[in-house]
């Protein structure tokens, strides 16, 4: 099938953001984001996905674009040879289960986006129940997981109840404003120095694994809301902790408490309609079994740092930065390291509501980020309607079994529900 779309002959020159996060990639770190999206039995034809794509590019105009210009002058350029059917792809063999599932996107994360082509690619896998997943990689350069939910209505979804977007032109200069905003600050926000080594900490390879878990969205509201201004990312936050607590018990033996960087959003009402994404880091209390205690912690330190508005400082003081090119770097660097921060831990929100791909139901929205050097686990979190899906990317060679972890996050969530109560 060669289905290929119009786009404007102009050249878009790529930002200092896109070209920093262009040259983190290297032979052991991609620049890409990932999404999973499950289908119910008899859905995703391949033909129909590009068919349906294809006709919504408009949309997400730089879907059909790719990078073009000298080293020093990286733009955005039509692709004359776009074609759907290069992007949007069948993955080869038996239908997998879940196990299988894990693997085959642990397989394709690490691969590296064709530079000649548009940065993005969608694989297709066939289930053994019947249904289907897409496996959707788009750069970070592109999009950022934001960005990515409102493409996923724009290009994927059937119509569905929710308040109407802004129009395309103005969502998308929206969207740009907050995603640049947020790589100027990608590398490194916070000072304060973990007094332990990560556990997670190592040379990164280049292999990749997968865990994945649904846990209980309006539960853990429920369970948040009991503790009067605990709000679900604080319950995110110790489910992650218990579920790293077990993890390391069963692996290391030891117990340390850990530092996770938690992105801020910068949004007020008064703003314009983009958002400005900064990041503040605390202390997850590992040495603390009971769900209940370790998230009134954790909300107390999430107050702590609201109320002092540290990501606002610290978003200042990176943006004040950014004219003293070398301190600059030097503080990248410094923040950077794995004694800052064990792992980040992301919260993008999708629908509210269920949604359907040419009436077939979405039954999973999954989404992963890559790993950092000496970093060997990240964990990003995306909704959908009642299930706030967990996606867990690690090096095997310094997190082996990251399933366990996943596992562990399901068992830490339902006993925080039950402990809480309704």
């Amino acid at each position: 099938m060669d289905i290929r779309h119009a786009v404007a002959p102009d050249e878009i020159p790529l930002c200092d953001e896109d070209r920093a996060i262009l040259a983190l990639e290297c032979a052991t770190v991609v620049g890409h984001t990932c999404k999973i999206i499950g289908l119910a039995p008899d859905g995703a034809d391949v033909e129909a996905i590009r068919a349906r794509i294809a006709a919504r590019l408009d949309s997400a105009p730089v879907l059909t674009r790719k990078l073009g210009g000298g080293p020093n002058e990286p733009c955005w350029v039509e692709d004359p040879d776009f074609d759907i059917a290069r992007h949007v792809v069948v993955v080869p063999g038996q239908p997998v289960d879940a196990a299988g599932l894990r693997r085959v996107v642990g397989e394709l994360f690490p691969q590296h986006l064709d530079r000649s082509h548009p940065l993005w690619r969608m694989d297709v896998v066939r289930l053994s129940d019947g249904g289907s997943a897409l496996i959707w990689r788009l750069h970070h350069a592109m999009a950022d997981g934001t960005t990515i939910m409102r493409w996923c209505r724009a290009l994927l979804w059937d119509e569905i109840d929710e308040h109407p977007p802004a129009t395309h032109a103005a969502r998308h200069a929206a969207d740009e404003e907050r995603r640049r905003a947020h790589l100027a600050g990608f590398v490194s926000r916070e000072f304060a120095r973990s007094r332990h080594r990560s556990p997670f900490d190592g040379k990164i390879g280049t292999h990749r694994e997968i865990g994945l878990a649904t846990l209980p969205l309006s539960g853990l509201k429920r369970a948040a809301h009991a503790l009067g201004g605990a709000t679900v990312n604080d319950a995110l936050l110790s489910v992650v902790g218990g579920a790293v607590r077990r993890y390391i018990e069963m692996h290391h033996g030891s117990l340390s408490d850990i530092r996770v960087r938690v992105p801020v959003s910068l949004h007020h009402d008064s703003d314009a309609a983009a958002n400005r994404d900064s990041f503040f880091s605390i202390s997850l209390p590992l040495h603390i079994a009971d769900p209940v205690e370790r998230l009134h912690v954790v909300r107390a330190e999430t107050a702590l740092r609201k109320r002092a508005h540290d990501a606002e400082h610290e978003d200042a003081l990176l943006h004040g930065l950014s004219k003293a090119v070398p301190l600059q770097r030097f503080v990248e660097r410094l923040n950077d390291s794995p004694r800052r921060f064990a792992v980040s831990v992301s919260n993008v929100p999708g629908p509210k509501v269920p949604v359907t791909i040419d009436g077939v139901p979405v039954t999973l929205l999954a989404g992963l980020a890559e790993i950092g050097m000496r970093h060997g686990l990240r964990v990003a979190a995306v909704s959908l309607h009642d299930d706030l899906n967990l996606g867990l990317c690690s090096d095997p060679s310094l997190v082996p079994a990251v399933q366990s972890m996943a596992d562990a996050a399901l068992i830490e969530a339902e006993a925080l529900v039950l402990a809480v109560g309704d």
